[in-house]
């Protein structure tokens, strides 16, 4: 799983890693070079008569060798660090451009949280192991199958010794990365959920004041935050097992090294006792060599099973094909109509469907209406146009195609979608009504005109250049309604869809704004979700939804007298003297 997320690195990387890979090399091999030397010393102070100058000698080639090794592990660190950087950033670009082109199902079955997870946690695991197993990952195994080639002629009871260092040592590793692996995935899902609590919190955060629930979210999150730190302190704990083990088999092994030096040493001939003791001495080194090589995958294992996992959830984003996928681009022979024929539509992993054979059509130029009681399905009726979703049955046209047949950017060009969460975006009051289009002046300004929005937005010091924060929180609720209205009027779209997009407003500014938008949108076609009456009653015609299904159609007073759940609706919010007179 680790290995395919590697084709994200790029040619020029895959170099940076090859030329890594030398630089590592080569400082192995002048670490493995450097005890020879220090035989050679230690051969030379033993022996009579010895030269100076050869110590002298000796000794300089270590400090160059340590010096060489320096300046490779210098190197070799900036490539790692910068190739992991910029493998982080392309993988976040890949989860970042597969979200783009996810449709609502898939963030239904990801979760808003999961995904920021995905996108943050999860990129900095596989930077984090990348930036230090590159290296670690090659020189551990390069430095101990080198050191074992040089020792391996030695003395076969060191050589025994050491192999059984090294058996125990990878018996630990595996059985510790059988022991964590499953708890880093749990780790991650965990995180999520802790996500998940957070983001709810903070979202929230009016009305759980509102009803002194502090107490109850602070145990929601105290609950997903235990959970996550016993599942931490599980792994911390297996972990922290690594490195005592680690040291513990080390120093038994150099102990059982110079106690069998010593045995072989005092069994040899008086003048074999000097090669005997600058051999025990290399080997010791050499031997330490290849303890310390485990000891850096130890390092390894302490991040690849968290990594792996990351790389596991990435991937599963990153590869996620979304159902929604463009259509051969027709090309339509109508403009600003639409049209649903014998549309159902049932949400992933529902037990029933929310429309059931919805059928209707708007001309070019129309005002046509959605009403319903909370749950009769307009939202998601409208959600089909677009689509964020696919009808599961039927067919949504607009301008005489289906709109499966479209390219989503050409459909979605066609259309003005206002949701009915008025959403904008940090940055400034133009950057959001040009929705990243580079519009003149004048064509901002109009839209905010027919908005309605134009009088406050002139009040602001900086006109449309003012601020926006996140999530439009320096706005009244009716304020960013009009600046959402505002955006969808700038693209000056064919069809126009409303999703309950004037509930925020007072009666005043409703009427002037329907008023403005009948003037400046002759031709356009408009398709409105509400739940005023208010809002509707001079619609070209009215669609009455009741549990997914189409009660009544007609105008405003053809409703009164044909349509009892109309009615309802009309008495609920109209004196009997205003549905006279309207």
């Amino acid at each position: 799983m680790f290995f395919r997320i590697l084709r994200y690195l790029s040619p020029k990387e895959w170099r940076m890693t090859a030329l890594t890979f030398l630089l590592i090399a080569a400082q192995v091999g002048l670490e493995l070079k450097m005890p020879e030397y220090m035989a050679a010393i230690t051969a030379l102070v033993q022996t009579p008569g010895g030269e100076m100058g050869e110590i002298w000698r000796s000794g300089g080639m270590m400090l160059l060798c340590a010096f060489g090794t320096m300046l490779c592990t210098m190197a070799a660190g900036y490539l790692s660090a910068k190739i992991a950087a910029g493998f982080s950033m392309r993988i976040r670009d890949a989860v970042f451009c597969s979200i783009q082109s996810f449709s609502f199902e898939e963030l239904d079955r990801f979760s808003v949280p999961s995904l920021i997870t995905r996108s943050t946690n999860d990129v900095t695991q596989i930077q984090s192991l990348l930036a230090m197993g590159l290296q670690m990952a090659v020189k551990s195994p390069m430095m101990a199958i080198w050191a074992i080639v040089k020792i391996s002629a030695k003395q076969w009871q060191w050589t025994l010794s050491a192999g059984v260092c090294v058996a125990i040592m990878v018996g630990l590793d595996i059985v510790m990365f059988l022991l964590v692996e499953p708890k880093f995935r749990i780790m991650q899902q965990l995180t999520d959920n802790l996500n998940r609590v957070l983001r709810e919190h903070l979202t929230g955060l009016r009305v759980v004041r509102a009803y002194n629930a502090e107490a109850y979210q602070a145990a929601k999150f105290e609950e997903a935050n235990d959970d996550l730190t016993r599942t931490s302190l599980y792994t911390g704990r297996v972990m922290a097992l690594m490195n005592p083990g680690m040291m513990l088999v080390m120093n038994a092994m150099e102990l059982a090294i110079y106690w069998i030096g010593a045995y072989l040493i005092r069994a040899a001939l008086p003048e074999l006792r000097v090669g005997l003791f600058a051999d025990m001495v290399v080997f010791s080194s050499y031997a330490l060599q290849i303890v310390m090589s485990f000891d850096m995958l130890v390092m390894i294992f302490i991040f690849a099973p968290r990594a792996i996992v990351s790389a596991r959830r990435i991937l599963e984003v990153a590869e996620t094909s979304p159902r929604i996928q463009d259509g051969p681009g027709e090309t339509p022979g109508q403009r600003g109509t639409l049209e649903f024929r014998h549309v159902s539509f049932r949400y992933p992993g529902a037990g029933s469907d929310v429309l059931t054979d919805v059928s209707f059509s708007v001309k070019k130029g129309q005002t046509v209406a959605v009403i319903g009681s909370t749950g009769a399905g307009k939202t998601s009726l409208v959600n089909l146009i677009p689509r964020f979703y696919d009808a599961t049955g039927g067919q949504v046209l607009v301008d005489g195609t289906d709109v499966r047949s479209y390219r989503l950017r050409e459909l979605r060009r066609r259309i003005g979608f206002v949701p009915q969460k008025a959403l904008l975006f940090s940055g400034t009051v133009r950057s959001n009504v040009a929705s990243g289009d580079a519009g003149t002046e004048e064509e901002v300004r109009e839209a905010l005109r027919i908005a309605q929005a134009a009088e406050f937005v002139d009040a602001l010091e900086k006109g449309p250049d003012a601020s926006v924060s996140q999530g439009g929180a320096n706005f009244s609720g009716g304020q960013r309604q009009r600046l959402s209205i505002a955006r969808a009027l700038y693209r000056r779209p064919e069809l126009l869809i409303f999703d309950d997009s004037f509930s925020a407003l007072d009666y005043r500014t409703d009427r002037l704004l329907r008023d403005e938008l009948k003037r400046a949108t002759a031709g356009t076609t408009c398709l409105i979700v509400a739940q005023r009456i208010g809002t509707i009653l001079n619609a070209d015609q009215i669609i009455v939804l009741d549990r997914g299904r189409i009660e009544a159609m007609g105008t405003h007073r053809e409703l009164l007298e044909s349509s009892k759940v109309y009615r309802q609706i009309a008495e609920s919010q109209l004196s009997e003297e205003e549905l006279r007179h309207v």
